[in-house]
């Protein structure tokens, strides 16, 4: 006879990254986070901010994942209970678009632990809710449609979401642009590869704001033989 499987499976200690690793992420955008992962990293596009609920600049947080599967909130509710301030909620359905993932009342629930964001490949609803608890949404839409509480789920797991593997611990960096996920492993040399990123759109800016309209290196291209002109 076969065991009953579990409802949840959880795994709650990982290493998340301190304070000033973060602080160092949320100085950039997310496009300039995908730039120094070799314009890697990025979640699916349809995966957007709610425009109804404010913020500005970047969040940039240590993945907190789930799994819930279809239709269901489980191991979302769950994950509230393995949540740090400043983690990043990743729901994985599956790409599920028959019902909500999460709500307003998980929303508010999600303020009172603290989390930075949520961020769902499935679609969410009470919008108006959503925007009175004030935790940025990323989602794929918006349905009014109910989940169920059943299970099964894991929590603390490595998921996929918006064709993404991210695990927890990872760091999530979003704006209103969208996401990006740098793999822990990845952290130390993806900052690196940011702080020449930065320096260089710095000085680029710095260039068109002073009139440039194509770059010198364009303008060498343009003038090489690497290039046809038939007028």
């Amino acid at each position: 006879m076969l065991d009953t499987p579990p409802v949840l499976t959880i795994r709650r200690r990982f290493e998340r990254p301190s304070p000033d690793v973060l602080a160092a992420f949320a100085r950039a955008e997310s496009a300039q986070v995908a730039d120094a992962q070799g314009g890697g990293g990025a979640l699916d596009y349809r995966i957007r901010a709610l425009p109804e609920i404010p913020f500005s600049g970047t969040i940039a947080g240590p993945a907190l994942t789930c799994e819930t599967g279809p239709a269901d909130v489980l191991a979302a509710v769950a994950a509230l209970d393995v949540a740090r301030p400043g983690d990043v909620l990743l729901i994985a359905t599956g790409g599920w678009t028959g019902t909500a993932s999460i709500g307003d009342l998980f929303a508010g629930s999600a303020r009172n632990a603290g989390l930075a964001a949520i961020v769902t490949d499935g679609l969410v609803r009470d919008v108006d809710g959503l925007a009175r608890a004030g935790v940025p949404v990323f989602s794929a839409g918006l349905t009014p449609a109910s989940p169920a509480a059943s299970g099964p789920g894991t929590v603390g797991l490595p998921v996929v979401v918006g064709g993404r593997p991210i695990d927890a611990g990872d760091i999530v960096v979003c704006d209103r642009t969208g996401i990006v996920v740098v793999p822990r492993a990845a952290i130390e040399s993806t900052l690196a590869a940011l702080g020449l990123v930065l320096a260089l759109e710095t000085a680029e800016a710095d260039r068109v704001a002073k009139g440039q309209i194509v770059s010198e290196t364009m303008r060498e291209l343009l003038a090489s033989d690497r290039v046809s002109h038939v007028d």
